[in-house]
């Protein structure tokens, strides 16, 4: 990227505009109690100035609630309340970003529009997808669109492009976190032998336990790492996506653990094997998912790079809680 910007720095300049100085705010808003049939009545008293394309949801204090697509409005019955057709999950821009990082929103999710929020989720504005193309045919068509394209493709794939050298040095240091969490992990064991030796059917266990852990935890990652692309997350928004995440990781844990403590039941038939099971991996994915969740964000505000270093991390420190949840109930249960 260096080696792009020093070609022609004007256009990373540009690239770099606050996202704020290109939005639009003539956006279609509608009230998050109203019908369909008063949206469509106050759209025809006050019909937006712009192009529509989709049609914004927000309360009293202009925080954003949700987005309906021009089709389901249309089609839907008057009777029927926005809140009820409204998409929820929206991705939003923070009014923090800059141009390139909505070129790179257009290119990641392949929507028309995205709404500009506020730390708070006020609507600032609206960019669309014209700004993108308007991008690219206001810089020259040849070389400069290179460097466009080239800018945008290396900002999201840095790592590839990086030499092999580079590469080791900015992912081997996070490996580190796996490393001494095997190590901690072989130390657990050794602190909780008299347990294991007691029932050595725990450790057959032990392997699914962690893989469900680690799996729910590198999930957690994944949605996190999205939910932070070009946005700075306020604290309240980040102990919001931590609670439901907790209820989620509930939901998951106790799923996936009935489930293996019906075959632990069927062939051991030890209810003390099974009980851990249960507990453990209820409990471990729960905290996985927290964990993971967690790490990428808390990464993100200590402005480290969380694309590198949240999954090493995340994995080390969801095997540490679940093996720790898995044989203390051993060790309670086999008092």
């Amino acid at each position: 990227m260096r080696d792009v910007v020093r070609a022609d720095p004007a256009i990373k300049r540009h690239l770099d505009d606050p996202i704020t100085r290109h939005m639009r705010q003539d956006f279609s808003r509608l009230h998050v109690n109203q019908t369909v049939g008063e949206a469509l009545d106050t759209i025809r008293q006050h019909p937006p100035e712009g192009r529509v394309i989709y049609f914004y949801v927000v309360d009293d204090d202009s925080r954003l609630q949700g987005v309906v697509p021009t089709r389901r409005l249309l089609l839907s019955a008057l009777d029927k309340k926005v809140a009820d057709i409204m998409v929820r999950e929206v991705i939003t821009i923070s009014h923090q970003a800059t141009v390139l990082n909505a070129c790179e929103f257009f290119t990641l999710h392949r929507l028309l529009a995205f709404p500009v929020v506020d730390e708070d989720r006020r609507m600032a504005g609206v960019v669309d997808v014209e700004l993108y193309t308007t991008e690219l045919t206001e810089l020259d068509r040849s070389e400069r669109n290179d460097y466009l394209f080239q800018l945008v493709g290396v900002h999201l794939t840095e790592a590839q492009q990086s030499s092999p050298l580079i590469a080791f040095r900015s992912r081997f240091p996070w490996l580190l976190c796996n490393i001494v969490g095997g190590i901690l992990a072989a130390f657990l064991a050794g602190v909780f032998e008299d347990e294991l030796q007691r029932a050595v059917a725990l450790a057959l266990f032990i392997p699914v336990v962690l893989a469900l852990a680690e799996s729910v935890s590198i999930q957690s990652v994944s949605l996190a790492l999205r939910v932070l692309h070009g946005q700075s997350p306020t604290w309240a928004s980040i102990l919001a996506k931590l609670r439901a995440e907790v209820v989620i990781g509930l939901l998951l844990g106790v799923a996936s653990a009935l489930l293996v403590a019906v075959v632990a039941a069927v062939w051991l038939g030890q209810r003390n094997v099974v009980l851990c099971t249960l507990g453990g991996i209820a409990c471990g994915v729960a905290g996985a998912a927290v964990i993971g969740m967690a790490i990428p964000t808390l990464l993100h505000r200590l402005k480290l790079d969380p694309q590198v270093a949240a999954g090493p991390i995340a994995l080390a420190a969801s095997d540490m809680v679940t093996l720790l949840i898995y044989f203390n109930l051993a060790r309670w249960l086999m008092a």
